[in-house]
């Protein structure tokens, strides 16, 4: 492969892949330990690219490194390739995840939504308007205590906003924000913060069904009722599969997606993940055009779900290990514990007494509204349930939208 010049050979790339290879299988083993009925789960695979990243992210950076040749091969310039290759294995990751998410609850979506529409907003709009809060607060009572100037803390702080909120376009949108010469402090508070935004709605998503003793049997079959079934639109009508396992629909959504989400509407825009999210959910709401079924088989749309989920939560733990070694401080990682935790209560706690939703449909609202990828994974095993992804894909877009303008907001006022 040449790139600017350089060569990155067929070795390399297959060094990158057994990194990846190795890291999910530790990290599934450390995910299946199990204390007191909580797991890690697929969570393990991004505890083991942390490590890794904290640890050999520059052996990984030298393997990973090209030369940059004149016309008479003279090395100009050497650089490391090892950004993009995680950024690549990172949206791949998101790429399946995503699509097979919206694939999953798009047969219900549409019905549970028209029903719970207002609560849905409601509550996304709580939680990240309680991010955003306590992320005012810290900057109100942290920059006292800082050596940094006032606009260097503030855009620290976005990062970490948008990193205990584990959202990309809120990132990118904080990045914009700040500008040239701050943004390589945001990208240090979204590093920092990205960790216990990931880990914490692992475990709170689990901890709440037993603190609270639910009964999941019961749990199951209220959320079930709530999003009233939608057959597959096959209805005695014989439909015609592209192929055995439903891989050209996918495949159509993810393509379809990507192209939607590229497009830019002044600073904002639904991002690849927005894109493969909103067109598979239409797909897998219709089922077919016409005799031609757009419905992968439910097994193909679990393999892709756990699949991706596993090299997203790599790409972006090699990464984030790396950043955490170099640029962690204390106060940091407890301002991101903060920036996620008080969303995650306040927003859990407004579904149960005033929304009176149930349990599974508080927790994958919760999901959703903390734009959580990998705590949607765990609470799909944790509840038994596929149905909690309809909560998760109703909240999402919303939250999407209100944390790229709160991140922005904060910035403005504090910058």
């Amino acid at each position: 492969m040449n790139l600017f010049g350089g060569v990155l050979s067929v070795e390399k790339v297959t060094f990158l892949m057994f990194c990846v290879l190795a890291i999910s299988a530790l990290g599934y083993i450390l995910g299946r330990i199990t204390i007191k009925g909580v797991s890690l789960g697929t969570a393990g695979v991004f505890i083991v690219s942390l490590i890794f990243g904290g640890i050999f992210s520059n052996e990984l950076s030298n393997q990973l490194l090209v030369d940059k040749k004149d016309e008479l091969g003279n090395v100009v310039e050497s650089f490391t390739y090892m950004d993009s290759a995680l950024k690549i294995v990172d949206n791949i990751g998101l790429i399946l995840f995503v699509t097979a998410v919206g694939f999953i609850a798009g047969p219900n979506f549409f019905g549970n939504l028209k029903k719970n529409f207002k609560s849905y907003v409601v509550l996304a709009v709580i939680i990240i308007f309680s991010g955003g809060l306590a992320c005012a607060g810290c900057i109100l009572v942290g920059r006292n205590f800082s050596d940094r100037t006032p606009s260097e803390f503030a855009a620290i702080m976005s990062g970490i906003l948008s990193g205990a909120l584990t959202s990309t376009p809120g990132f990118s949108a904080a990045k914009d924000a700040a500008g040239p010469e701050l943004e390589s402090l945001v990208t240090v508070g979204y590093g920092i913060a990205y960790i216990f935004g990931v880990i914490g709605v692992v475990l709170f998503v689990q901890l709440i069904p037993k603190i609270t003793k639910a009964d999941m049997e019961k749990e199951r079959k209220l959320i079930m009722g709530n999003d009233s079934k939608k057959k597959n639109a096959a209805d005695g009508t014989k439909l015609i599969n592209m192929d055995d396992f439903g891989i050209m629909p996918f495949a159509f959504a993810a393509v379809v997606g990507i192209i939607i989400g590229s497009f830019k509407f002044g600073m904002f825009s639904l991002s690849i993940t927005g894109g493969c999210l909103l067109v598979s959910l239409v797909l897998g709401h219709f089922g077919h055009i016409g005799k031609i079924n757009l419905m992968p088989k439910d097994t193909t749309l679990k393999v892709f779900r756990e699949l991706g989920l596993m090299f997203f939560l790599i790409g972006a733990g090699i990464s984030g290990g790396a950043k955490f070694r170099a640029n962690f401080e204390a106060i940091y990682f407890v301002y991101g514990m903060i920036m996620t935790i008080v969303p995650m209560i306040i927003g859990y706690l407004f579904a149960k007494y005033v929304l009176k939703l149930s349990l599974l449909n508080n927790l994958g609202s919760i999901t959703g509204g903390m734009t959580s990828t990998p705590a949607l994974g765990t609470l799909i095993s944790t509840a038994g349930t596929e149905d909690v992804a309809s909560a998760y894909a109703s909240t999402y877009p919303i939250a999407l939208i209100s944390v790229v303008l709160v991140s922005q907001f904060l910035l403005m006022i504090f910058k």
